[in-house]
């Protein structure tokens, strides 16, 4: 039985893992740990909330001595570090609460596990786990004939969440070699799933589409991303966990390498497929360009580009295969249907966290051109 702390549990990445492991090994007990910014949301727990095993805690992965307390009163062996500020267009505006949290949030987790796992009065704790989830941005950008990254290649961050999220790394490297804390790192494509909120590209499109608005796309679209789903990732970081070498850093990818316009089209042809076969989605989205007699693609809009987008990242998944049998099992097409699908069987979620934050957000990055907009 292990005990786990799981910090931004109550995010889309971090709800996702809560709801896997439940499922997967329910005789552990999870202390889930969120402060519950505009992306952390306790409604994402909600399926869970009657599991015997699963503890909340509101509160915030700088405050070190709380960490300490919870590590010490649920007798934790096992940190899995989800918590981040994690969009880069807020990192692009506002880059302090990214140094913040990524950077002296992830160091205070760090001193609470040394203090208590390595330092405590009952001397060293066996067994125990620091595991921290980073991202392929930390690499840099990819040529379009460039080979995809390797846990060896070069960090390169290019935007300030990626360098927020890159010394985090470095600080997770330091506290393994230098104190002997037993870590474990994986760095993984773009995710998406079910409990994203919408600013991230897939729920975005997603929630425009339903209400009729403009389906905004960065420059020429042809920025490319490997994408993975949500629970493949989520196996991938279990798998890590189980069998993962102490100090090692695993890449994850879905080896899954679309542009942005690529996604849009098979996003909208997707959603038309569903209006056909779906009598009652035109009454429920009366504004979306099916029940309009359109297609979906006729709302394709392109806007400014992001200052300093990454052209191309691209996961090799060779070391997680090869050492520890690990393989995404859900195609990129699969993923889309189920996610679409998850957004309008829970129309009440999305409506609920759409609130002020993200129209200043979407005010924030479209404010010079068609702008999409809450009004659903």
């Amino acid at each position: 039985m292990s005990r786990l702390l799981i910090t931004g549990g109550a995010g889309f990445i971090g709800a996702n893992f809560v709801h896997y492991w439940l499922r997967e090994h329910p005789q552990d007990l999870i202390v889930v740990l969120d402060v519950l910014t505009y992306a952390g949301n306790v409604a994402n727990l909600a399926p869970a909330r009657d599991a015997e095993s699963l503890r909340f805690v509101h509160g915030d992965i700088l405050d070190q001595a709380l960490v300490e307390g919870l590590l010490q009163d649920h007798a934790i062996d096992t940190i899995v570090h989800f918590a981040a500020e994690s969009h880069v267009d807020r990192s692009i505006s506002g880059p302090d609460v990214f140094v913040d949290v990524n950077i002296g949030g992830t160091h205070s987790l760090l001193k609470a596990a040394r203090a208590v796992w390595l330092s405590g009065s009952d001397g060293p704790l066996p067994n125990h786990r620091f595991h921290h989830v980073s991202t392929d941005e930390v690499y840099g950008s990819l040529g379009p004939d460039d080979p995809a990254f390797t846990e060896t290649t070069p960090y390169a961050p290019n935007s300030p969440y990626a360098a927020s999220k890159a010394a985090s790394d470095h600080l997770v490297r330091s506290y393994q070699h230098t104190y002997g804390l037993a870590t474990t790192m994986t760095n993984c494509s773009n995710n998406y799933g079910p409990y994203q909120f919408p600013e991230k590209l897939i729920p975005l499109l997603t929630v425009n589409l339903l209400a009729g608005k403009p389906l905004p796309i960065y420059g020429d679209g042809l920025n490319v991303r490997d994408w993975l789903y949500v629970d493949d990732h989520c196996r991938g970081i279990d798998q890590v966990l189980q069998n993962g070498s102490i100090g090692r850093t695993y890449n994850i990818g879905a080896e899954n390498e679309l542009t942005n316009l690529d996604l849009v089209h098979r996003l909208c042809g997707l959603m038309d497929r569903l209006f056909e076969e779906d009598d009652t989605l035109p009454d429920r989205y009366p504004a979306a360009p099916p029940s309009q007699g359109k297609k979906c693609g006729s709302s394709i809009t392109h806007v400014r580009d992001r200052l300093g987008h990454d052209r191309r990242y691209a996961i090799d998944n060779t070391r997680i295969a090869s050492e520890l049998g690990y393989r995404s099992s859900v195609t990129f097409d699969q993923g889309l249907e189920k996610t679409i699908r998850w957004y309008l069987d829970n129309e009440e979620w999305w409506r609920s966290v759409m609130d002020e934050s993200y129209r200043n957000w979407i005010d924030l990055n479209y404010g010079d051109g068609p702008v999409p907009t809450k009004s659903l």
